[in-house]
C-alpha cells in the first residue's frame, strides 16, 4: 500500500528531497509514499542527478510549483521506476487534459515532460537511493521568470483554490493505479 501525505506549508524544492526516508524523516510517513507540497523550485547543477542537465548547465528554476516526490521500497530497479515516473506523467496529462476548458489546447507528454505547445509545464527525474527509488515531479503554477520557456496552471485556468485539490486527484490516481496494476497481477493463473 502507497500512502499519500499533503503537506500545507509551503516548501521550497532544491534537490536534497532527493534522498532515501525523505517522507518519513520530515512528516512520519512510512513506506511506500507520495507527499505532496507546494514552493519555488531552485536546483543549482551541484545537487542534479540529471546528468544532461549538468553537462547544458541548466539550472532548474520557478518560483511556484507543486511538487510531488514518490518513493517506492519494492525494487531497486531504475528502469521500473522510470516506468512508474512515465505512468505519472501519463495521468497528470490526463487529469489536466480533462479539465481544460479548450480541447485544441491539450497537454503533450514527451518521455517525463509536459508541454503545451513548446513550453514545458513539468520537471521531473527518477533516481536510486541506498534503500529505495525516488522519483520527484515538479508542474509550474506560474510561468514568470524561468530559464527556458514554460506554462503554468494558472495560464491554464485553474484558480488558486484548485491547485492542491488537482495535486490530490493526481495523487489518488496514481495510488489507484497502482493497485489496479498489483490487483492484476495476482489474479491470473499461470500458463505452460
Amino acid at each position: 500500500m502507497i500512502s499519500f501525505f499533503c503537506s500545507k506549508l509551503p516548501t521550497k524544492y532544491d534537490g536534497s528531497q532527493l534522498s532515501s526516508l525523505w517522507a518519513y524523516r520530515n512528516f512520519g510517513v512510512q513506506g511506500d509514499s507520495i507527499v505532496m507540497f507546494r514552493g519555488p523550485c531552485a536546483v543549482s547543477t551541484g545537487k542534479m542527478v540529471d546528468m544532461e542537465d549538468v553537462l547544458q548547465n541548466a539550472p532548474i528554476y520557478s518560483e511556484d510549483m507543486l511538487h510531488f516526490i514518490i518513493e517506492h521500497f519494492d525494487t531497486m530497479d531504475l528502469e521500473k521506476t522510470v516506468t512508474r515516473q512515465h505512468l505519472f506523467i501519463a495521468i497528470i496529462a490526463e487529469i489536466i487534459n480533462q479539465q481544460l476548458p479548450r480541447a485544441d489546447k491539450l497537454i503533450r507528454r514527451r518521455g517525463d515532460d509536459l508541454f503545451l505547445e513548446e513550453r514545458k509545464l513539468s520537471v521531473s527525474i527518477a533516481t536510486l537511493t541506498p534503500v529505495s527509488t525516488i522519483i520527484h515531479t515538479g508542474l509550474n503554477v506560474k510561468s514568470e521568470n524561468t530559464p527556458v520557456p514554460t506554462v503554468g496552471l494558472s495560464d491554464l485556468g485553474f484558480v488558486e483554490q484548485r491547485i492542491m485539490l488537482l495535486g490530490q486527484q493526481i495523487a489518488r490516481n496514481y495510488i489507484d493505479e497502482l493497485q489496479q496494476i498489483k490487483a492484476a497481477r495476482s489474479k491470473v493463473r499461470g500458463v505452460g
